[in-house]
């Protein structure tokens, strides 16, 4: 498995991994066709630093990054517990070693235990009102020093 930043030529197989691993989240509503998702992670490759996860089959996953922010890590479910997330986590944990923060929505029961093995920590909960989704979230962050 090879982590890269991402390019434009990627935009595709990003946003069919990033659709993927969002419609394996049943607890979620469905706001956005699948062609709005191609084109918001278009946009997102355009805008923030994304990187992405891949074997000789394809792009596994991919992590978008804001100066202080990890904003994005989807897994397509075919390639969770292989590695992918952890090598995206792992990449964003060298490129902000400063530490950052994230969100991720509380029923979303394997997203946290995944982060908090890797050092993340809860550090507030919401009832989802600030977003699109209005489904309860947590915010996380990650420091130096943590795991």
């Amino acid at each position: 498995m090879e982590v890269r930043r991402a390019g434009p030529g990627d935009a595709t197989s990003a946003a069919n991994a990033y659709i993927a691993s969002l419609q394996s989240l049943d607890f979620l509503p469905r706001l956005h066709t699948h062609d709005e998702l191609h084109a918001f992670v278009g946009r997102l490759l355009e805008e923030q630093e994304v990187w992405v996860a891949e074997d000789g089959g394809g792009i596994l996953g991919l992590a978008a990054l804001t100066s202080d922010m990890l904003s994005h890590l989807y897994v397509h479910p075919d390639a969770q517990g292989r590695g992918a997330g952890a090598a995206l986590l792992a990449k964003t944990k060298e490129r902000r070693p400063e530490g950052f923060t994230f969100w991720v929505f509380q029923q979303n029961e394997l997203a946290r235990r995944f982060y908090e093995a890797h050092g993340c920590r809860v550090v507030q909960l919401t009832d989802g009102a600030g977003n699109d989704e209005k489904t309860p979230d947590a915010l996380y962050a990650w420091a130096p020093g943590e795991v």
